[in-house]
């Protein structure tokens, strides 16, 4: 555990990464010095190992009130509403993910906070943006209102860092793939659930074209990078909230034949839905050289990995009947 003080707020604490960051945060930094929130009530391990409180973001005298009653001095903000389930409702996306941040941020102006952490997206590029190796610094042409609210978002978050000289840092996640926890509500949430279904059923029907090829990452690298990234010398940052950041890109089709080579019998089949269309605006591949630079980025985890941790994690826990999805 490292002993430096630290009073943390996780918002979006039961997310598919808010609650495992909360987890490795509160065996980090010790389970009552990390706060997590939520605007449902968190339950399981992660309200039994450490203080929780029920959050609606888009509340800024409430996230006041929460900030002053645990003495916050930083927030890794990950209350959003992500991009298939943001296309269904854009203007609660808009408010949730826009309105959230802001609060944050002013609420982050007003208490003096050390340092803050907000995530952006892959769904900040578009059809304009270049698809192979998509440079750090380059067109943003989203096509979703979760990808309009990163841009925004990070536009908001550089504007706090010049302008009132905020520590504020935040990364471009790719699809996020977790042995853990489930996704909520992502274009990319295919490959994980296709783990799920591989080891549940031996087949998978999947939302994308066979040919889809996307960026990804482990959880333990996505951890890893968010950690690694709010750990760096800000003085080294040319970049603040948006930093490009990849370990791997696949399509769905090489990943059901990475399944395949473990699992001989599994079986996917191709539906795309309505989610193939905001896929295909979005990278095959990115460059992440300005976050290996300026702060050491490198992940640990490739395909062949992944899936060899993933499928070992999952069997295991459908074997003690513990594997709900």
């Amino acid at each position: 555990m490292i002993k430096e003080t630290k009073r943390i707020l996780v918002t979006g604490a039961a997310g598919q990464i808010g609650s495992e960051l909360a987890q490795l945060l509160r065996s980090t930094y010790g389970n009552g010095s990390v706060v997590a929130s939520d605007i449902v009530a968190i339950s399981g391990p992660l309200a039994e190992s450490g203080p929780t409180e029920k959050l609606d973001i888009t509340d800024g005298a409430a996230l006041g009130a929460l900030l002053r009653k645990h003495k916050i001095d930083t927030v890794y903000h990950l209350a959003a509403l992500l991009s298939a389930t943001g296309e269904k409702t854009p203007q609660k996306a808009w408010d949730i993910n826009i309105h959230g941040l802001y609060n944050v941020l002013e609420a982050a102006r007003e208490f003096g906070l050390a340092r803050v952490f907000s995530p952006s997206s892959i769904a900040v590029f578009g059809p304009a943006t270049p698809r192979e190796n998509t440079p750090q610094d380059t067109v943003l042409d989203p096509k979703t209102m979760y990808g309009v609210t990163k841009v925004a978002g990070e536009l908001l978050c550089d504007y706090y860092v010049q302008k009132y000289g905020l520590d504020v840092r935040g990364c471009r996640y790719p699809g996020i793939i977790s042995n853990q926890t489930l996704p909520g509500g992502g274009t990319t949430d295919y490959a994980v659930a296709i783990y799920y279904a591989a080891v549940k059923d031996g087949r998978y029907t999947c939302f994308l074209r066979e040919d889809t090829r996307l960026p990804m990452m482990y959880m333990p690298d996505c951890l890893k990078c968010t950690l690694d990234l709010m750990r760096a010398d800000f003085a080294r940052l040319k970049h603040h909230s948006n930093f490009n950041v990849s370990a791997m890109s696949f399509s769905a089709g090489e990943l059901a034949a990475e399944i395949r080579k473990r699992v001989p019998s599994f079986v996917c089949d191709y539906q795309p839905d309505f989610r193939q269309a905001i896929a295909d605006s979005w990278p095959a591949s990115i460059d992440d050289s300005a976050a290996r630079g300026e702060w050491g980025w490198r992940p640990a985890y490739d395909l062949a990995l992944m899936t060899d941790d993933m499928l070992s994690a999952l069997a295991e826990r459908h074997a003690a009947g513990t594997l709900n999805y």
